[in-house]
């Protein structure tokens, strides 16, 4: 499952125009809200968020991103400060591109350009799927309309796909409560949309 971004650089490329490797550990935050964007960043293993808190304190996950996967660069564009935190879930490795030497690097590369627009597009494509079932009052729509994004970007779109994110995640991600995401979940196993094994939540 490629998850909700898409781009993926190759790490050599990365590190020709400077790329550095950079440890995070369990709750360290990589950029927070308000700070200004200089950087493209691409985990290279571990998990990274990228959430909220509304001024209850309660969290919103907008993202969950594992190997691979990039954040960041759509800032690199604008002269606006990050509107999210990034912060590690686990113990992460990421690669830290400077804003200067990204732009260098897809001047030089226009192919990743290309990609880019097409991640971007994926984005937007996310972001209004997720407006529509955000306002729905039904706990079940908003999580079939979140796991059948997810699902769409699995190879084996037709048959069973595992969920990579636990119960509480889908919570942050679809603004729900954690135990009413669970009671929907059982629901949605009655009807025999989902299946429940061992934890393992299976689409």
């Amino acid at each position: 499952m490629k998850g909700i971004s898409c781009m993926n650089i190759d790490e050599n490329l990365l590190y020709s125009f400077g790329g550095e490797d950079k440890m995070y550990q369990p709750k360290e935050t990589i950029f927070k809200e308000g700070d200004h964007a200089l950087y493209y960043f691409q985990v290279v293993h571990g998990k990274v968020k990228l959430n909220n808190y509304n001024e209850e304190g309660k969290e919103f996950i907008h993202n969950i991103l594992r190997k691979n996967q990039s954040f960041g660069e759509t800032l690199l564009f604008l002269e606006h400060a990050y509107p999210m935190n990034a912060v590690c879930i686990e113990t992460s490795g990421v690669i830290r591109l400077p804003k200067i030497n990204f732009i260098e690097m897809l001047k030089e590369h226009p192919d990743l350009s290309l990609e880019m627009n097409a991640c971007f597009s994926q984005e937007i494509y996310y972001k209004l799927r997720m407006m529509q079932n955000m306002a729905s009052q039904s706990p079940i729509r908003r999580l079939e309309g979140l796991l059948d994004y997810l699902k769409s970007f699995h190879e084996e779109r037709c048959g069973d796909f595992q969920v990579a994110f636990t119960r509480q995640e889908l919570a942050n991600l679809t603004g729900l409560r954690v135990e009413t995401v669970i009671r929907a979940l059982k629901k949605m196993e009655k009807a025999g949309s989902v299946k429940l094994e061992n934890r393992k939540i299976i689409y």
